[in-house]
């Protein structure tokens, strides 16, 4: 199978200083470079989904264009230099965006989701119609929310619909 990791939102206003800080980023953000790395070493594709708030809806609470706050962490960007960004404004990240398209390009038909926030971006995108024509595996440890009983209450509800593992188990390291 050809693999893809979507790096979902890990943008600089869900993390301390941000103007939407989630819970527990710090681990997050090492899991998902963890994450990268092993799938660079696996040879898996990756591909950076970023949120940007439509500027003719009004000024949205963050991930508004052109701020520091929409841009991609730079610990994600250092990691993952050269991986392609599909800009979305939706929760589906397949949504109005050219992410089906990028994934047609490489052949794709296994899809890593992980990223930010656990109850909509990542689970919208990971049951999205779109996606069932993939075999899609959410990164547990690779996710998160506002707070730890959300992002719980996220995974076992998407739990019918797709696999959950942390990601050392979705990436054997072998």
């Amino acid at each position: 199978m050809n693999k893809a990791l979507l790096l979902i939102d890990l943008q600089n206003d869900y993390f301390p200083g941000g103007l939407f800080p989630l819970w527990n980023t710090d681990d997050t953000l090492n899991n998902c470079v963890q994450a990268i790395q092993l799938a660079q070493k696996l040879g898996i594709e990756l591909i950076h989904i970023q949120h940007i708030a439509n500027p003719d809806a009004g000024i949205a609470p963050f991930f508004n264009k052109g701020t520091e706050g929409a841009d991609i962490h730079q610990d994600i960007l250092a990691a993952a230099p050269d991986a392609a960004i599909v800009v979305k404004e939706y929760a589906d990240s397949f949504h109005e965006t050219q992410l089906e398209a990028t994934l047609a390009e490489r052949n794709i038909d296994e899809l890593l989701v992980c990223g930010m926030m656990t109850q909509n971006c990542v689970t919208h995108t990971a049951i999205s119609k779109a996606a069932e024509k993939y075999k899609v595996t959410m990164l547990t440890d690779c996710c998160t929310t506002v707070n730890e009983a959300i992002h719980m209450i996220a995974l076992h509800a998407v739990s019918t619909r797709v696999a959950l593992k942390p990601f050392a188990e979705a990436l054997p390291d072998s």
